[in-house]
């Protein structure tokens, strides 16, 4: 056998000088040098084997003339005396036993799986293998589950000998008619290549490329596709030699070499990028014909774009997120809430979203992005804008997406495959061959795979923590796929996209995705480009003025514009209101516009239809479901009607006899129908559907949240505009019992008790109710502190909360940190004349304020700088200093500017301080804090002491003294727990005297402070005249220093306590001086 080898750019080989023989190598005699130093030199030893025996080619039989430029011929015999000769040396000997030791270490593992030894019997042959040869699977089952270590290697290997070709290990291998390429390294196994390593040698696999010979007259074009499997030495530029270990395959080396390694590939991944590396023989090979076309089958089935109003595109913001606990005590986790001002947006959507996460994964891991946000915020939306936008060539980093409804993997039976989920469960069911999976399985790392409404899977979330993972051709359930995927054993090193509510039990586990984001949903700028959109869209642009106009004039409607679902559900009753002509007006209720989109069709319906269709959306909504069959409907008039008007349809990928409800509210809707209708349901039990009561005495668990405030609505609202306009004079009666049980109990609850959530509720539920005594009842009874701190403000809930505030006619205080509320409502809230006082992010307020001065809005402004107080203030983070420091910067330009004056009255009035960051971000930030103390002129409190310890040290007391004469108002000084020494304790002696007017409380608990220390410190006590506690203990001084403070008491009869206890005292000392003093405490 013949193998022509590559010859690198670069090579010392001579060109060919028109002859058809293979040129030599023009290197020196190897006279008077060993093989090892011809080892250490640039030659390649590969070439080595024409200079050590060069034969007369042509006079060889078997040997093949060739006129490339850029080919060697290897002959085995030559090799193996190469070998022979190198055998003799013994330094060379010893040098290639090293090589071996890090070869057997790097490379044993490098043996690739069964799908590959497939490849290599269809591409060889059965019968074209020796029965003695060793397949990579059985060479795989010799070796142990745990990679040794060079010294657990045996003895013998440091003597390991290349084995020729003629030792039984290795046997002959008939390849077909062609040329021949040794590739030493290659991190996949593409169609055409051959993997044969041989067992026991220690060596890695070769792989080998078979190709047709390029003619004479066609030279390799210099910009054609080089086979960059060959490792280049990192100590010899050029070489390609096997035996030189390249950068990328030693083991320990920095990211950026594994990172080389892993992109040499990358190029041959995509049909285009094979069509423009041309057709050179020695280029890597095009995908096969069948997964190019299943390739184009894919694209074309995703470009469809969808019709109607879900077709209307307005970008929305994607913001990154976070899960946390809820609270300390429970593990449950939610979405956490930050500050407008700080929200991380995501630009370019979720396709921007995988481009830049292809550049933080880790190699071959699966990597799992979560997309959160509430229902009809848009979800499922975007992930078909995600397939969209590979079907167009905007995700590149992919070769195949798939997307699966999850609706359609709550299915029985254990009879699925991995082709099943990728191939049929889709919206599409697609045709894919063997060849076609299998190409998928060799590169998963090309592969997205996007589960749409991810919390329909909530049946099944035990496969999360499932220990099954099957093999990809193992038959098994669906949720051994879903284990299988999640658990990183099937598609390992694909990507998975989530979409998902930020409730239920699945999304606890979402808090280990590589990336979390939150899709915020609609401003108020894009919920009006929507409504322009539709109309346009519907090609009734004359309308859009109009429609825009009803709109504006309903606030509250407006507000709900943040969630497309609404926004889609206002443009559908302005168009059919526009039709009709006349004075039309939008409701100022959800309830009023949901029983004006649903009036028209029911009237039109079968008898009862409605309130068939409504006891089915209860009930599925009671296990958490919004798919049903056709089987649930009690006719097949009712179920035509349903999907004749649009209130049920096909979803996608769903069989023939599934259906869902249009959207996740309308299921709500109708669900509050029935509980408004039924009479199965008992009047008394009506309260607890509210939520506004502990949770463990609630019959059900909130999933329809929408079911509260429509219920409310229902009922209260005049039956002629609302359930008589839905089931008639008659069956809208079967209220009026109902709507004296709830309204008993709302005038019942009293707002001051419930918490922030609970009350914002209860305020939809009143103004959803439009009834006077009700309304009146809940504003009456507000608390005049209002706190939401850590709840979050939607736009409804700030529109809600200012409308209750204004109409309970008194002055309130609010507390609007980490509620993540947007500058409109902040605004709104904050100038509301019965607002005195807000405090909210300080990031967020300075936004306010500039946006307010370049807006001109100079009242507002004013207003909004005078009620805002930050007393009292806790940093506890970097960013908390940092802004801080903008608020004392905003102040000082408001000062200087001649048309106001005065400080700001959040910096006037700061009394307490609170330093809390910890070891590590306490002492960088602390000279930050120091340079704005001086601002904070009434400053009465200064606690710098934290559980887990600031530290600010010797330097930080430095620094801190200096600002002591600005302080004249300071009472409280605590600086336990920061590292002192006396040479701290001593600059603070010096520079306590300036506070001697004002400070009555010192705290130096649980420092470093010695002796030299305590004696500065009893030295200064007695001008300390309005000091009356001090707390030195726990501190490293010793009977001296105590002495020294005992003696200085004495002469300071304004102190009532000195703290002293520290265990570098004996025991006796302390007694005794506490015996003569009193005030000396000992706890």
């Amino acid at each position: 056998m013949r193998c022509p080898a590559p010859r690198p750019a670069g090579s010392y080989l001579s060109e060919p000088q028109g002859s058809t023989q293979c040129a030599t190598m023009e290197l020196g005699p190897l006279e008077g040098s060993s093989y090892l130093e011809l080892l250490n030199s640039n030659a390649d030893p590969l070439h080595l084997y024409q200079l050590h025996d060069p034969m007369d080619l042509a006079g060889e039989e078997e040997t093949e003339l060739h006129s490339e430029t850029d080919m060697d011929t290897i002959n085995c015999d030559q090799f193996s005396r190469l070998w022979r000769d190198m055998e003799g040396d013994e330094e060379t000997r010893e040098a290639y036993a090293s090589i071996a030791e890090l070869d057997q270490y790097v490379f044993q593992d490098s043996q690739l799986e069964d799908p590959n030894k497939d490849i290599f019997i269809e591409h060889i042959g059965p019968d074209e293998v020796s029965e003695s040869m060793e397949t990579p699977a059985e060479v795989g089952l010799k070796k142990s589950q745990k990679r040794p270590f060079p010294e657990e290697l045996p003895a013998d290997l440091k003597h390991w000998k290349p084995v020729p070709s003629s030792s039984s290990s290795l046997s002959c291998l008939n390849l077909p008619e062609g040329p021949v390429q040794f590739i030493p390294t290659l991190s996949t196994l593409p169609q055409g290549f051959w993997q044969i390593s041989g067992a026991g040698t220690g060596g890695s696999s070769i792989f080998i490329y078979h190709s047709e010979v390029p003619q004479a007259s066609q030279p390799p074009s210099p910009s054609g596709l080089t086979v960059h499997g060959l490792p280049t030495s990192p100590d010899r530029p050029g070489s390609t030699s096997p035996f030189a270990p390249s950068a990328t395959d030693l083991p320990s080396m920095p990211e950026p070499a594994l990172t080389s390694r892993a992109n040499v590939t990358e190029h041959k991944t995509s049909p285009t990028q094979c069509q423009a590396a041309g057709e050179g023989s020695n280029k890597l090979p095009k995908w096969p014909e069948s997964v190019e076309q299943f390739y184009r089958l894919l694209q074309d089935t995703y470009q469809t774009e969808p019709a109607g109003p879900d077709g209307i595109l307005v970008e929305a913001d994607l913001v990154r997120a976070k899960l946390v606990r809820s609270s300390s005590k429970s593990l449950e986790r939610e979405l956490a809430t930050p500050d407008w001002a700080e929200r991380q947006l995501a630009h370019g959507g979720l396709a921007g979203v995988l481009l830049a996460a292809r550049e933080r994964r880790r190699p071959r891991e699966t990597q799992v992005i979560a997309v959160l946000g509430k229902a009809g915020q848009g979800k499922s939306y975007w992930a078909g804008a995600v397939s969209r936008a590979w079907a167009c060539g905007r995700l590149p980093q992919y070769d195949f997406v798939f997307s699966v409804p999850c609706h359609c993997l709550n299915r029985p039976g254990d009879a699925y495959r991995l082709q099943d989920l990728l191939f049929s469960l889709g919206p599409r069911p697609l045709v894919a061959d063997d060849e076609v999976f299998s190409h998928i399985l060799k590169r998963p790392d090309r592969v997205l795979l996007i589960l749409d409404a991810f919390e329909k899977l909530e049946a099944q979330d035990s496969f999360l923590h499932s220990t099954c993972g099957p093999a990809p051709s193992e038959p098994c359930s669906l949720r051994g796929l879903l284990a299988g995927l999640f658990q990183r054993k099937l598609l390992r090193g694909c990507t998975l996209l989530l979409t998902t509510r930020p409730r239920g039990r699945l999304t606890q586990s979402l808090s280990k995705a590589d990336a979390l984001f939150e899709l915020s949903g609609f401003s108020m700028e894009q919920a009006q480009a929507y409504v322009m959109r539709y109309f346009e869209c519907s090609g009734k642009t004359e309308q859009q003025a109009r429609a825009l106009a009803l709109l504006r004039d309903r606030p509250f409607l407006l507000s709900h514009g943040h969630s497309p679902t609404l926004c889609q559900a206002v443009c559908q009753l302005s168009e059919a209101l526009l039709e009709l002509g006349g004075d039309a007006e939008l409701p100022s209720t959800l309830t009023g516009l949901y029983v004006g989109l649903l009036g028209p069709a029911a009237r039109d319906g079968p008898p009862g239809a409605l309130a068939e269709l409504a006891k089915l959306a209860w009930e599925l909504g009671r296990r958490h479901q919004s798919t049903l069959r056709e089987d649930h409907f009690p006719s097949a008039g009712v179920r035509t009607w349903a999907l004749a008007k649009g209130l049920v349809q096909h979803p996608p990928g769903a069989t023939a006899s599934e259906l869902a409800f249009c959207s996740f509210l309308l299921q709500c809707f109708l669900a509050a129908t029935w509980l408004a209708l039924s009479g199965e349901i008992k009047d008394k039990e009506l309260p607890q559907y509210l939520a506004l009561t502990p949770r463990k005495k609630r019959p059900y668990d909130n999933w329809l949240e929408g079911v509260p405030r429509f219920l409310v609505g229902l009922i209260f609202q005049p039956p002629t505009r609302c359930l008589g306009a839905l089931v008639g004079p008659s069956a809208a009666a079967l209220a009026d019992r109902k709507q004296k049980v709830l309204a008993k109990y709302l005038k019942r609850l009293q707002p001051g008790t419930l918490r922030a959530r609970q009350l914002l509720e209860l305020l939809h539920c009143a103004h959803e109710a439009e009834e006077a005594g009700i309304w009146r009842h809940v504003v009456q009874e507000l608390p005049a502190r209002l706190s939401f701190l850590g709840t979050r403000l939607t736009p409804p809930d700030a529109h809600v909360l200012g409308k209750a505030l204004e109409a309970a006619g008194r002055d309130f205080s609010l507390d609007l940190r980490s509620t993540g509320i947007d500058p409109s409502g902040l605004g709104s809230l904050v100038g509301l004349s019965c607002v005195t006082h807000f405090r909210a992010a300080l990031s967020d307020t300075v936004a306010l304020w500039e946006s307010l001065r370049q807006r001109g809005e100079t009242k507002l402004l004013q207003a909004a700088e005078e009620k805002f107080t930050i007393e009292p203030f806790k940093a506890k983070s970097l960013k908390d200093v940092e802004d801080l420091g903008k608020l004392v910067q905003t102040q000082r330009t408001r000062s200087s500017s001649e048309d106001t004056a005065g400080e700001l009255p959040a910096v006037r009035d700061l009394k307490k301080l609170e330093f809390a960051l910890g070891p590590i971000s306490g002492p960088r930030a602390f000279p930050k804090l120091v340079r704005i103390l001086m601002a904070f002129s009434s400053l009465q409190h200064l606690d710098l002491d934290a559980l887990s310890e600031n530290k600010i040290g010797d330097e930080g007391v430095s620094q801190l003294s200096a600002t002591f004469p600005q302080l004249k108002s300071l009472e409280t000084l605590n600086l336990s727990q920061n590292s002192i020494t006396d040479v701290g304790a001593c600059k603070l002696a010096e520079a306590l005297p300036s506070l001697a007017a004002s400070l009555l409380r010192l705290s130096l608990y649980n420092n470093c402070i010695c002796d030299v220390g305590a004696e500065s410190l009893a030295r200064v006590l007695p001008d300390m005249v309005s000091l009356r506690v001090m707390d030195v203990q726990y501190n490293k001084f010793t009977a001296a220093g105590a002495q020294q403070l005992a003696a200085s008491l004495r002469k300071c009869p304004h102190v009532e306590t000195l703290a002293m206890w520290t265990p570098t005292i004996p025991f006796g000392v302390q007694e005794h001086l506490q015996q003569q003093d009193s005030r000396i405490s000992l706890r």
